[in-house]
């Protein structure tokens, strides 16, 4: 047979698995709009509550969806803030610093983190906790803290991983240019190297935001549940969508409630897309600023 043949086959091959993966991802979300988009209202997030005090903490959230979305929020804020500068650092030393005879050590040990199951991360969690409930701290329970670094844990390895990746496959010319012209390692590390890789950090990044957004698992065993309310603070129980939608669609009692589970769907996945388009914005703004500066 040509080989013309084999390319036309490729190209009909990978035509069709695109269309099959695009056909899916359309058929879930038109599955969520059709069954969840009558219920979106500002009944569903605030009930009867004024959504002025409610957003302004004035007055309780008892039966809508605000209390789940602000502890969503500030779940996947205190998650990212975590892994962040523990990820970066990492892969900048896994990438830079690293002795050859170890790195590949490290580098596989963070490939299995990358695929332990969240549940066995949230069982860890909540087995430090009760450890630390024990012997250090009477008063510490699951709690949005315990939840947060679990999830960074989780994500570490995404964030690691493409940093050092992104730092590790640029080319030698951009490597040598400035410790040619006299620039120690350090100041070609932040002035050179990791500007030049920010987009492929900027993709790990917004992967784990997406992993900490719809983690169920993790946040099910270190500190979410159904009533909660607004956390007042780090060390408070919480709600969140994601335990939302698992709570509601496994112990529904009537049609009605399984609908506000589909529009709980719908918020999360609108907040999800919001934040990768917000994250896609400033790794946009970010690359011009650092890249293109006079």
């Amino acid at each position: 047979m040509k080989p013309e043949f084999f390319d036309r086959l490729f190209n009909y091959f990978s035509w069709g698995c695109s269309i099959l993966l695009v056909g899916a991802v359309l058929t879930i979300v038109g599955f969520l709009i059709a069954n969840g988009y009558q219920s979106l209202n500002l009944h569903l997030i605030f009930d009867d509550t004024r959504p002025l005090d409610a957003i302004f903490l004035k007055s309780q959230v008892f039966d809508g969806l605000f209390p789940a979305i602000a502890g969503t929020l500030f779940l996947i804020t205190l998650s990212i803030i975590v892994a962040i500068p523990l990820g970066l650092a990492t892969g900048i030393f896994l990438a830079e610093y690293c002795p050859p005879k170890i790195k590949g050590s490290f580098s596989l040990l963070f490939d299995i983190l990358a695929g332990i199951p969240s549940i066995v991360v949230g069982l860890f969690g909540f087995c430090v906790t009760i450890f630390l409930h024990h012997y250090f701290y009477t008063r510490l329970f699951p709690c949005l803290l315990i939840s947060a670094l679990s999830l960074a844990f989780l994500v570490l390895p995404y964030i690691i991983r493409t940093t050092q990746i992104s730092l590790e496959t640029l080319p030698l010319s951009v490597r040598l240019t400035a410790p040619s012209l006299g620039a120690t390692k350090l100041q070609n590390i932040f002035y050179v190297l990791l500007p030049s890789s920010l987009s492929g950090i900027l993709s790990g990044i917004i992967l784990s935001i997406g992993r900490c957004a719809e983690d169920t698992a993790v946040i099910m065993l270190t500190g979410a549940v159904a009533t909660a309310g607004i956390p007042k603070s780090v060390f408070s129980s919480f709600e969140a969508l994601p335990f939302y939608i698992y709570y509601i669609s496994s112990q529904y009692s009537d049609n009605s409630e399984l609908m506000k589970g589909y529009g709980a769907c719908l918020i999360l996945l609108f907040i999800c897309i919001s934040l990768f388009v917000f994250a896609h914005w400033i790794k946009k703004r970010l690359s011009q600023k650092i890249l293109y500066r006079p």
